[in-house]
């Protein structure tokens, strides 16, 4: 594909290196990231935590190959030397939609800021979130008949939530995975890109893999944050810049769009599920139960 059949700036990409057990996958994030953002007054480094989130989410849940959700979440431990924020969530749907929230104390978050002289750059995950979790959760639909979710769990790794993807694949996929996020704020627009690049499992045809991975490693890194967000050089051009030695395919861009799963519906049937004097203690003055929703924050009306 190029730029001209781009069906939009906000995708998903497989690629693969034709000559090398290596593939891999591009994901950018415009428009939808920003009704993403727009839905929560959030501060700029809670705002690019979250933004990673959403685009390591897609980088993830878009190579799955069966139909479902990922959901990736990071949660810090207030009680044991966790940052000021409390949780960040992104998720995924392999149909192409994206939502996603965060929730911080604003009151550590400004004490934290000040301690580095408001410098937020300087604000990885391991600052915001502290010590705490890093979660991916598989959750195939009930026709897949895949069964269960299956939820992999690790510790809070690195400074960025890149570091601990890749401490993710390391201890719980064992494959080896080399993962880039960027996030820029630019005349009140967001814009966020990343690239991902695994090994292929090894076997008696290909050998050892692992030398390949390295050199395809060593081209990934010249790959610049500034390069994911500048979307004037499309997805051909720059995997071309990275990998055209080696010869790199690229599949056709699967659009990702921001939509939320909240509905009225949902709502009452939440409502439902709280006893009756629950119920009766969480009707306002107006006479309804008001129920918002933490992803995209709309609020919802529901009679007694």
């Amino acid at each position: 594909m190029t730029a001209t059949t781009l069906p939009t700036q906000d995708y998903a990409a497989r690629f693969v290196i034709d000559t090398l057990p290596v593939h891999g996958r591009l994901v950018r994030l415009d428009e939808t990231l920003n009704r993403i953002l727009d839905a929560h007054a959030y501060p700029e480094p809670v705002a690019t935590l979250l933004g990673e989130a959403c685009v390591l989410a897609v980088l993830v849940g878009s190579a799955l190959k069966f139909d479902g959700r990922l959901i990736l979440q990071a949660q810090g431990r207030p009680d044991e030397g966790g940052g000021p924020v409390r949780y960040v969530v992104a998720d995924y749907d392999t149909r192409g939609t994206l939502r996603g929230f965060c929730r911080y104390d604003e009151g550590e978050l400004d004490a934290l800021q000040a301690a580095n002289q408001g410098n937020f750059q300087s604000l990885g995950a391991m600052q915001l979130l502290g010590k705490g979790t890093f979660i991916m959760t598989l959750e195939p639909d009930a026709a897949s008949g895949l069964g269960d979710r299956y939820q992999g769990v690790t510790p809070i790794e690195g400074d960025s939530l890149s570091l601990c993807a890749e401490y993710y694949f390391a201890q719980s996929e064992q494959v080896p995975t080399q993962i880039k996020l960027a996030v820029s704020h630019v005349d009140g627009q967001w814009r966020a890109g990343g690239a991902m690049i695994q090994a292929t499992a090894g076997d008696d045809a290909r050998g050892d893999t692992k030398d390949a991975f390295e050199h395809i490693r060593a081209l990934f890194a010249t790959l610049g944050e500034d390069e994911l967000t500048d979307f004037d050089i499309d997805a051909e051009r720059l995997l071309y810049r990275l990998f055209h030695e080696d010869g790199v395919r690229l599949s056709p861009l699967m659009p990702v769009a921001q939509q939320c799963r909240c509905s009225q519906e949902r709502v009452e049937d939440l409502v439902k599920s709280f006893s009756a004097v629950d119920q009766e203690d969480m009707i306002e003055a107006d006479g309804q139960v008001h129920i918002t929703c933490e992803y995209c924050s709309k609020t919802y009306h529901v009679a007694p």
